[in-house]
């Protein structure tokens, strides 16, 4: 669904690249994550894929689009999910969704359905004005799905919503990518991109550093560890055991057959402990 090859961007259109040299595949029906702190170059890299941005030097395929060339037949394949919401504040939400649907040339969904499903149900008369952060993030969201997008840019879906909300919008991202919808997915949370994505790419200072499934990273990154607490004279107990060294599997088979155990958990590396380690840098 998305091939780019040997990307730049520079604003100054000088050597100071915003991107460079970055080049990525995304297959269709999978959910590729696009991740790193601010300014990494996660919505410079969108912005060129959307459109936004005129490409500069490189080559970019869009749902079967070349982005020089992008065509109205493009914009009713794909749908965008800005971080920061620009809908219309002096018209109702029902009223923005209205608007955009007559952007398209495919048929397109009922905005009634579509604030229901975010959570804005008996919201849809209310001036966009009036609505809080969150409230606008949910309406700009229903709005990526005005025309069933095959190809979805969600750029920080979650950013600004309560918990329930938020894993209201990490369930509608699942159903659909099940349904086949491709997803292009930039943040910098990790904790939602280990949750949805089938593959990442750690993208740092313009350029990636690496690609792969967060299992593959945890498998590769991870330190192989069992941690355990159980009961002893009374008391409990947690230590930690490598499931590596014959020593630490003995000592581990001991415990659990001779004492009781409260909790067991394998302690696997995080996304966000393997971009550190990878790119030596935090998400910040």
């Amino acid at each position: 669904m998305i091939t780019v090859q040997n990307l730049y961007h520079s604003y100054n259109k000088d050597d100071r690249y915003a991107v460079k040299n970055v080049s990525f595949e995304v297959q269709k029906g999978e959910i590729f994550g696009f991740l790193g702190p601010s300014g990494a170059g996660k919505s410079t890299t969108q912005g060129i894929l959307t459109g936004l941005l005129q490409l500069q030097q490189g080559e970019v395929s869009v749902a079967g689009y070349d982005v020089k060339r992008s065509s109205p037949e493009m914009f009713n394949k794909i749908g965008m999910s800005f971080e920061q919401s620009n809908v219309y504040s002096k018209l109702t939400a029902k009223e923005n969704l209205q608007f955009y649907r007559k952007l398209f040339d495919v048929e397109t969904r009922e905005p009634k359905e579509l604030l229901k499903l975010v959570g804005l149900e008996g919201k849809g008369d209310i001036q966009a004005g009036e609505f809080s952060k969150g409230m606008k993030h949910r309406l700009t969201f229903a709005r990526s799905m005005l025309n069933n997008p095959e190809l979805w840019f969600l750029d920080e879906p979650t950013t600004g919503l309560d918990p329930a909300i938020a894993a209201e919008i990490k369930d509608i991202i699942k159903r659909d990518n099940k349904k086949g919808v491709t997803v292009f997915l930039t943040t910098h949370n990790m904790f939602i991109a280990e949750e949805l994505c089938d593959r990442v790419a750690f993208i740092i200072d313009g350029e990636i550093k690496l690609i792969d499934s967060p299992r593959n990273l945890k498998l590769q990154y991870g330190e192989k560890l069992v941690e355990v607490e159980y009961i002893e004279n009374g008391k409990s107990v947690r230590e930690k055991f490598s499931t590596v060294l014959d020593k630490d599997k003995k000592r581990l088979q001991d415990i659990i057959g001779n004492y009781e155990i409260q909790t067991m958990h394998t302690k696997e590396a995080t996304l966000e402990e393997i971009f550190i380690k990878v790119t030596g840098r935090g998400l910040v």
